[in-house]
């Protein structure tokens, strides 16, 4: 029996619409910046994405493109921390060559983090604190949850360490008692583990790379991969070899990509709500 495709964009939409409806009530405008470096058509691309499904819900979105250097990035950074009418800071990524990411996110006021990868909001996470989380790594367990998929005493594997997705997902899922193995480029007899796992994210960037070969039957497969192949997108799971043997599967496009939308949206507006509590 095929594999169910799981619907990315019908939950990112709920989302959106609780986050719509939120800000139409209580008459609020929250207000993000976009800071986009470089000229990756990629990137471009993401960004215009993201201003749009946020305007259209109701949160201001204003982009900013700084001087390719550093010193001017942090300048603007500050600038928009000491700014009480921004609730939310978002560096789009990669940066070009030569400017390390880390040094820039850190510099982010944790407060108005609203992509959840400032050092100290990937920390709370392993303390059970979610209150800042990781936007692609927050909308994967939003998706699981909608599915209705158990997390607590699951074997999820997690293919990809990054700060973006691996690790902040690792301790999401321990938060809901998985039992979770983190795998990388030096993780041996990769097979072997895959096959014994009920879900398994696959975030490489590497088309194809998961196969049917490598999973059990029935398993749940989340592919946050974006890869182009021959002018289309296509996942880090080959789609083809799996689907007879997977029970559910986030398609790409159209599954982790609109989630991650939706929940930068869905933190701006906890952003917003913190820094006003005391009015």
């Amino acid at each position: 029996m095929p594999a169910k495709l799981i619907d990315g964009k019908k939950i990112a939409d709920m989302y959106l619409t609780e986050v719509r409806d939120y800000i139409k009530t209580h008459g609020i405008m929250p207000k993000i910046v976009t800071i986009l470096v470089g000229d990756d058509p990629a990137s471009h691309t993401y960004v215009d994405i993201k201003q749009k499904t946020c305007q259209k819900i109701g949160i201001d979105v204003e982009i900013h493109r700084p001087v390719q250097d550093k010193d001017s990035i942090l300048q603007l950074i500050q600038k928009l921390n000491n700014d009480s009418s921004v609730n939310g800071i978002l560096v789009q990524l990669p940066l070009p060559p030569g400017i390390n990411e880390e040094d820039i996110i850190s510099r982010i006021d944790e407060s108005k983090d609203v992509d959840g990868l400032h050092p100290m909001n990937i920390g709370r996470l392993a303390y059970g604190d979610e209150s800042m989380p990781a936007c692609t790594a927050f909308g994967i367990i939003k998706i699981l949850e909608n599915e209705n998929i158990e997390l607590e005493g699951s074997n999820v594997v997690i293919l990809g360490r990054g700060i973006h997705v691996g690790k902040p997902l690792y301790s999401m899922l321990v938060n809901r008692n998985a039992t979770v193995t983190l795998c990388h480029s030096k993780t041996r007899n990769l097979s072997a583990i895959t096959k014994n796992a009920d879900i398994i994210i696959v975030a490489i960037g590497k088309s194809g790379y998961l196969t049917g070969d490598m999973i059990k039957e029935g398993s749940v497969l989340i592919d946050v991969g974006i890869n182009k192949v021959n002018g289309e997108l296509k996942g880090d799971i080959d789609f083809d070899s799996v689907k007879n043997k997977a029970s559910l599967i986030t398609p790409v496009p159209g599954g982790v990509g609109p989630m991650t939308v939706a929940m930068l949206a869905k933190n701006t507006l906890s952003a917003y709500i913190r820094q006003h509590s005391n009015d």
